[in-house]
């Protein structure tokens, strides 16, 4: 039988010395945990923030292709306007070839004129006819001229007045889907802001309510309970709550007793420091905030010194000398390693264990083993002594085996000396009766003989 005081001790030292590697790497890894919950109230308005992010990034984009819209239509404008100038030239040039048609022609009228003589009067009027047929042939290819230039330039100036017309129609597209988007933009703005203040106003609520002491007792006492719970330690099995002892000082009440295999037990007292550390979370500036943390710290020094003052190891004779300071967060204790390094090594000078979630769970999860342990022992036991039980149960019924066995024989043996006696004794005169005329409708049968022997039961304890 395994001895469960020696058991449970080793049980204890065990889970002292986990809690104490525990502890020791909380307290390295605490200031990223500390940031990183301080970060999660905050956590919904950075996500808000993503999305204004992203809308303001669209809205950019909108405008970079606004941009590049508009310096599309500003070369179709330029094109536009350099075939425009070149229909002007073109028209101006035909109105030069007429005035210089008109010219010629009035010019070849005073020559006709000043010519004297018959001569000019017989050919006036074939010259005349041939300059107006050159001048009709002149207008006539200067007009075809002219269409064919106003056509290339219509050709031209059609598709970039289409492409106009669709630059118009997407500048318009995007002009409303910037006004959609940053209206959407104020409307998410506006949710945020709704969404920061029902934070802010939570938080306030929250902090207000910690700072009283009753309601920072009852946090730390649900905390300690939800630890014992999650490690399985069911509450008033293994464990009690708000366990009190009256001393002649007064009275003692510790927040939980943890009950050990072999009858040992721990003492656990919670409390819930928390008006330093939130001073130096509402401070604004550095300065405040180092001194909220020194004085959080002080604050869990205090707390020690006080509960190594109580000294439960003398009022609960099966406690072990030292009591354990439940802190109900990582952040707690690590805010006060920072400003005082020494006070896990203090604690145990001053018979107190410094404990956070995390490194009691690990204390009270080796209790509950050491608990199935001391079940599985007693298991054990009952079925040693439910196998001896059965065993001499066993062993008498044997015994009455082997007595029916023998008894069994005997009547065989009695019963084959009755047909011996049956055959050879009152047989024999039976079947006179027929030889003298009596007779039935039934012979008498033969009776054979048990030869048939009983075995005989073995002891339990033969092999």
């Amino acid at each position: 039988m395994i001895d469960s005081t020696a058991f449970g001790a080793g049980i204890l030292v065990g889970g002292i010395l986990g809690a104490l590697v525990v502890g020791f790497w909380i307290a390295s890894r605490v200031r990223t945990h500390l940031q990183a919950q301080l970060s999660a109230s905050g956590e919904r308005a950075q996500r808000a923030e993503s999305l204004a992010d992203e809308l303001r990034r669209q809205v950019q984009q909108h405008s970079l292709d606004l941009d590049r819209i508009r310096q599309d239509l500003s070369e179709t404008s330029q094109a536009r306007a350099v075939a425009e100038t070149r229909s002007a030239e073109a028209a101006l040039h035909l109105s030069e070839q007429k005035t210089l048609l008109s010219q010629a022609r009035q010019e070849l009228a005073e020559t006709f004129q000043a010519l004297s003589g018959e001569a000019l009067k017989q050919n006036n009027e074939a010259f005349l006819t041939l300059a107006r047929s050159s001048f009709e042939t002149l207008q006539a290819e200067a007009k075809g001229d002219l269409a064919q230039r106003q056509q290339a330039i219509d050709s031209l100036v059609k598709p970039l007045q289409d492409s106009l017309y669709r630059y118009d129609d997407q500048l318009r597209q995007l002009e409303q889907s910037r006004q959609a988007a940053y209206g959407g933009l104020d409307q998410h703005l506006k949710l945020l802001a709704e969404s920061q203040q029902r934070l802010q106003s939570e938080t306030g609520n929250l902090v207000q309510a910690l700072r009283v002491p009753a309601i920072r007792g009852q946090w730390g006492e649900i905390t300690l309970k939800r630890v014992a719970e999650l490690a399985g330690m069911v509450a008033h099995c293994d464990f009690f709550e708000q366990e009190s002892i009256t001393v002649d000082d007064g009275r003692l009440r510790p927040d939980m007793v943890v009950q050990l295999p072999g009858g040992r037990q721990i003492i656990v007292d919670a409390k819930t420091v928390l008006a330093g550390y939130l001073d130096a979370h509402e401070a604004s500036t550095e300065e405040q905030r180092l001194e909220g943390m020194r004085r959080h710290a002080a604050q869990v020094r205090s707390r020690m010194d006080e509960l190594s003052l109580k000294a439960y190891w003398n009022q609960f004779a099966q406690a072990p000398e030292f009591v354990v300071l439940f802190l109900p967060g990582e952040q707690f204790l690590g805010a006060a390693l920072e400003h005082d390094p020494r006070l896990i090594e203090d604690g145990f000078l001053r018979s107190v264990v410094l404990a956070t979630p995390t490194t009691l769970m690990a204390l009270l999860r080796a209790v509950a083993y050491g608990w199935r342990q001391e079940r599985l022992t007693e298991h054990a036991e009952e079925a040693g002594r439910l196998g001896k039980d059965l065993y001499e149960r066993m062993a008498v019924l044997t015994e009455h085996l082997n007595d029916v066995g023998q008894a069994l024989g005997k009547s065989v043996l009695a019963y084959n000396k009755a047909i011996g006696s049956l055959e050879t004794r009152i047989l024999p005169a039976a079947r006179r009766f027929k030889d003298l005329g009596v007779s039935s409708e039934k012979d008498i049968p033969m009776l054979d003989p048990v030869e048939l022997v009983s075995r005989k039961a073995l002891p339990v304890d033969s092999e």
